[in-house]
């Protein structure tokens, strides 16, 4: 199907698209000072986190541009031939399944060695204003994408349309902190899973569980603690509500 009539069946589909969105946790591993560098992490839990992470029975999960870098795309990012963007909202899904490895892309910087990975597909969430260069080669690719937002992907209108389209229906947010920083700011999380592990980083300049929301008035979030629990041998894992 080309590209152009691929967007206008997927704007039409969605204008009629309910408001909804899947419920959606913050999952993290953390030191005590609340620092998620991954080097740093994995020297202070095991696999505190993923069997935490499995008890939240999410279907899907969602990581910021750096952390896919790091973990499932290649380390060369995109360079289009040309430049012409989107220039509207459009959905591909390009593959049926019960969960996505999903990862926030809003320039189309990312590139792809596969189309999915550990059994599940892959999913780019990015904005408007991508290359359509980039959306035509995650096409050839087979990975499903969702094309929303001027600038920046809209995340409101994103996880809309994972529910809608994809059937999403628990999403779990994996980080890094930058993409939970937004999560965060646009009133979408409804609970925060924090794997605390026995150790401090203490460096200057190092990511926090939530991090760049550049606004230095921007209110402090009250949370509702719900259940504090140990796990594995000397972490602690707490969990909170909205």
């Amino acid at each position: 199907m080309a590209l152009d009539s691929l967007r206008y069946f997927c704007l039409c589909k969605s204008k009629s698209v309910k408001r909804m969105k899947p419920y959606i946790v913050c999952h993290m591993m953390a030191s005590v000072d609340g620092r998620i560098d991954c080097d740093m992490t994995e020297r202070i839990g095991g696999d505190e986190y993923y069997d935490a992470l499995r008890e939240l029975h999410c279907d899907s999960d969602v990581s910021g541009r750096v952390t896919m870098q790091m973990h499932y795309a290649l380390p060369d990012s995109f360079i289009p031939s040309d430049a012409t963007p989107a220039g509207g909202e459009s959905v591909w899904k390009a593959a049926e399944a019960d969960g996505y490895t999903i990862g926030l892309d809003s320039k189309g910087r990312l590139q792809w060695p596969a189309a999915e990975a550990d059994g599940r597909p892959f999913l780019v969430i990015t904005s408007e204003d991508v290359p359509r260069e980039y959306l035509e080669v995650l096409r050839r690719q087979g990975i499903s994408w969702i094309a929303t937002g001027r600038g920046e992907a809209d995340l409101s209108r994103a996880v809309e349309l994972l529910n809608v389209h994809f059937g999403v229906k628990r999403l779990a947010v994996v980080g890094g902190g930058h993409i939970n920083g937004a999560f965060l700011k646009a009133g979408l999380l409804d609970e925060v899973s924090v794997v605390i592990g026995a150790g401090i980083d203490g460096r200057k300049g190092m990511t926090a569980v939530f991090d760049g929301i550049e606004d230095a008035s921007y209110p402090t979030t009250l949370l509702k603690l719900d259940s504090v629990k140990r796990i594995g041998e000397n972490s602690v894992w707490v969990r909170y509500s909205f």
